[in-house]
C-alpha cells in the first residue's frame, strides 16, 4: 500500500512569515503586496503587465472579457464572432465564451501530446475564425510556432490558457506569453499555490487597463492618471471614488494571497526542476510499457502531472486499472473534462460546432488518466507506480 496524492503542501516558514506580515500590516485587502508579486510575475515571465485575481477561471474570465471593450479593431470580439478551442480542458476555459456570446468552434486534440491537433486546427479556420484558445495541457506547451505558421496572413489572433502548465518553456520563452493575453492559475494542486489565485499576462498596455477596471468593479480608482479606459483622471481622488466606465466584476486577490505568491514564485525555478526530474524517472519507467503509454512532451513541459492512456488491444480495460491503483492507495483522476462536449452545459448553453470528428478527445475520455506529479522527489511513489501497473 503506498501514499501517492495528486499534490502536496509547497509552503514553509517563508509562506507563514509573509502571511504573519500581512497580519502585522493590518490591510488584508489588494494593497502592496499584490502589487509586488505582479511586477515580480511579469518580470519572471518576460511580460510587460501581470494582473493577479482571484483565480485561473476569474483569469480567463478578464482575459475575454477586455477584448469586449478594447479600441483595437484587430483584437476586439464582439458576439457571434467564432473562437476556435480543444475539445479538452477545464471547465472555465470554455464558460466566459459563452457568458459573452461567442460562436465556439470545437477541435480536436492530438492523443499524444493531449493538446489541440494542429492538422485539424488548420482544416477548421473559416473566414469567420476571429481568435484561437490554445491549452496548454497538464504542463505541455502547443507549437506556437507551427500555430503561428497556420493564421501567418490571416486576422486571427492567439489567447493562451496556461494555468496548468507554469513554467513550461518553447525554445526558452514561457508557456503563457506567445498569445495577446495567457492566464495562469496558483490554486493549491498546480505549479506554485497561493491557495486560490491566478494571473493575466499582456504586452498591451490598453488591454491592461481594461483588466485593471475590470477586476475591480469596473471603476477608474486602479487606473493611471493617464490610462486607455478613461482618458485623464481628475486629481480630485474624492470625485474618482466611484466613477464606473466598464461593466466590471470584483475578482480581486486577497493581499495574504500576493504576500505568499511572492515568496511562491521565488520558489518555482526549484518546483519545475524537480518536477523535470522526476519526470524523467517516469518517462524512463514507462516509456516501454506494453499497453499503456505516456503523453508526449512538446519543448519542455513543466509536468503537471502524469498522464497515460491503455493502448488499443490491451488486455485492461482503465476501470479495472482505476480500481488498482485506488485500491492500492495512488490517487489519479480524468485527463482534465476528456471529451467536453459530453457535458450538458454545452449541449443546453452553448453556441457551438464541431470541425471534423473527435476521435482524440473520444479515446481520452474512455482510455486516460492521470496521476499527480510533485515538487519535492517522488522516486519511491513513482517507482510503486510502475511496480503496480507492470
Amino acid at each position: 500500500m503506498t501514499n501517492y496524492t495528486l499534490a502536496s503542501n509547497t509552503w514553509d516558514e517563508n509562506e507563514y512569515a509573509a502571511i504573519q506580515r500581512v497580519i502585522d500590516s493590518n490591510m488584508f485587502t489588494m494593497g502592496k503586496e499584490v502589487a509586488q508579486y505582479e511586477k515580480n510575475f511579469a518580470t519572471f515571465f518576460g511580460s510587460k503587465y501581470a494582473l493577479m485575481v482571484s483565480s485561473g477561471s476569474a483569469a480567463n474570465l478578464l482575459m475575454i472579457a477586455a477584448l469586449f471593450f478594447t479600441k483595437n479593431q484587430k483584437l476586439k470580439l464582439r458576439r457571434g464572432d467564432e473562437i476556435i478551442v480543444p475539445a479538452v480542458s477545464w471547465s472555465t476555459t470554455f464558460f466566459p465564451l459563452q457568458q459573452y456570446g461567442l460562436k465556439v468552434k470545437f477541435v480536436d486534440i492530438d492523443r499524444e501530446t493531449l493538446n489541440m491537433d494542429l492538422s485539424k486546427l488548420e482544416a477548421a479556420i473559416s473566414s469567420e475564425t476571429k481568435a484561437i484558445l490554445a491549452v496548454n495541457l497538464l504542463g505541455n506547451p502547443n507549437d506556437y510556432s507551427r500555430m503561428k505558421d497556420i493564421i501567418a496572413g490571416r486576422n486571427i489572433f492567439i489567447l493562451e490558457d496556461n494555468c496548468e502548465s507554469m513554467g513550461a518553456t518553447v525554445d526558452g520563452k514561457q508557456a503563457g506569453t506567445f498569445g495577446v493575453l495567457g492566464t495562469f492559475s496558483s490554486f493549491f494542486s498546480h505549479h506554485i499555490a497561493t491557495m486560490e489565485g491566478g494571473c493575466v499576462v499582456t504586452d498591451d498596455e490598453e488591454l491592461y487597463h481594461i483588466l485593471l477596471c475590470l477586476r475591480a468593479h469596473g471603476w477608474t480608482r486602479d487606473l493611471p492618471r493617464l490610462n486607455h479606459v478613461s482618458g485623464e483622471k481628475s486629481d480630485d481622488l474624492f470625485e474618482e471614488s466611484f466613477k464606473f466606465m466598464l461593466p466590471g466584476y470584483n475578482v480581486r486577490p486577497l493581499e495574504m494571497s500576493g504576500a505568499i505568491g511572492i515568496e511562491q514564485l521565488k520558489k518555482l525555478p526549484d518546483f519545475v526542476r524537480m518536477r523535470r526530474g522526476n519526470a524523467k524517472l517516469f518517462q524512463s519507467l514507462f516509456e516501454k510499457h506494453p499497453y499503456l503509454y505516456m503523453q508526449r512532451e512538446f519543448g519542455l513541459s513543466s509536468w503537471f502531472g502524469f498522464a497515460l492512456t491503455v493502448k488499443e488491444g490491451s488486455p485492461y480495460k482503465r476501470t479495472e486499472l482505476i480500481e488498482r491503483l485506488v485500491g492500492e492507495g495512488v490517487e489519479c483522476r480524468p485527463v482534465v473534462t476528456g471529451n467536453f462536449l459530453k457535458n450538458s452545459a454545452v449541449l443546453e448553453y452553448f453556441d457551438f460546432e464541431v470541425s471534423g470528428d473527435l476521435d482524440g478527445a473520444e479515446y481520452i475520455e474512455k482510455n486516460s488518466f492521470f496521476v499527480g506529479n510533485h515538487q519535492k522527489n517522488i522516486e519511491q511513489e513513482i517507482q510503486a507506480l510502475a511496480s503496480i501497473l507492470k
